[in-house]
């Protein structure tokens, strides 16, 4: 299993660039930012700094979106990147979430995202794209390499990803929804014709290392509350287009938590004490999330790399942001990451 690091672009953006070079020598192979240019700095520039000052890691938005941006110019922000650092991005994307909602948009259709993943895809992978009746490249792109990863919660979503995509990303780690998450997107792949194992599996979570008293535990859950109002922020739209109960169409573990949801203030999106996440309750975080001692991060990751997931990709959204990426490079990713023994 690969470990990554999912960051907000607050400033300074020299801490975010510091945090991604430290997340590099403690192990994390992928350094992933929110997309969000409104309520954070824009994270393009920011990549190239962290791709300057590290010297392996992937790097990329945990999500992008085809609505704020040209799609020709997605492409070309990673193209960019590939031919000044080396293929070193991944694009990460969905439908949209923050960025197109602060300014009042809505979440793309299903069907534009495959359109703009049509274009993103050929252009910054060194070939040709139509676009808007135009047969279009970049002159300067050979030999530019992007995998794409949808990030998907519904049916529909799961689908396409199985069908398109070299990644699929899930945004929490409960593993029973995180097992009919993979089932869905493998069954898609293997329909459309493709080896169902090489879509690659990212989950993606808050991880919270605590000191195994119920105090500890309690602030640790705390802290971890947001991520409960983000997801509810996704599972409101599948509740509203499948109900509550969905059925075989979608696990009641994904969508009965946000009966009590009111409301939504995105000017505390991805931030610990978010008031508008008191309706998550701490049977959800707890399952969702990553919150316990080293022992029980180890357990509830190799439950989930047993399920087939490829990397573990941490939130680093919280008060102990420093002690997480310490306690994951010394003790839980050597613990999960077994090396091979020299002599045997």
């Amino acid at each position: 299993m690969d470990f990554g690091v999912v960051l907000q672009t607050d400033p300074p953006a020299a801490r975010v660039i510091e945090l991604a070079r430290r997340a590099e020598l403690y192990g994390f192979s992928h350094v992933w930012t929110f997309d969000s240019h409104l309520l954070w700095e824009e994270p393009f520039v920011i990549y190239s700094q962290i791709l300057s000052t590290t010297r392996k890691v992937i790097v990329g938005p945990m999500v992008t979106n085809p609505a704020t941006r040209d799609w020709t110019v997605t492409a070309s922000l990673f193209a960019t990147l590939n031919e000044m650092f080396g293929n070193r991005t991944i694009c990460g994307i969905g439908r949209g979430d923050s960025a197109v909602r602060v300014i009042n948009g809505k979440p793309v259709t299903l069907a534009n995202l495959r359109e703009a993943i049509e274009v993103i895809r050929p252009l910054a992978n060194g070939g040709t794209a139509q676009y808007k009746g135009n047969s279009l490249r970049f002159p300067w792109s050979e030999g530019s390499e992007l995998p794409i990863w949808i990030a998907a919660y519904g049916p529909r979503a799961l689908a396409l990803t199985g069908e398109i995509a070299d990644g699929f990303i899930l945004q929490l780690a409960d593993p029973d929804i995180t097992a009919w998450s993979i089932a869905a997107v493998r069954k898609a792949a293997g329909d459309a014709g493709r080896d169902p194992t090489s879509v690659k599996i990212c989950v993606a979570a808050p991880a919270y290392i605590t000191d195994g008293t119920p105090e500890g535990q309690q602030h640790g859950l705390d802290q971890c509350r947001w991520f409960g109002g983000m997801v509810g922020n996704h599972v409101a739209d599948i509740v509203a287009r499948y109900g509550t109960d969905g059925g075989a169409q979608v696990p009641k573990a994904l969508t009965e938590y946000i009966a009590g949801r009111e409301g939504y203030d995105y000017n505390s999106h991805g931030k610990a004490g978010n008031d508008h996440t008191s309706f998550v309750p701490d049977s959800i975080v707890d399952r969702f999330c990553l919150v316990g001692p080293v022992d029980e991060q180890v357990r509830r990751l190799k439950e989930l790399e047993a399920l087939g997931v490829d990397q573990f990709s941490l939130y680093l959204q919280h008060d102990a942001k420093d002690a997480t990426l310490a306690a994951y490079g010394e003790k839980v990713i050597p613990a999960v990451k077994v090396r091979v023994a020299a002599k045997t």
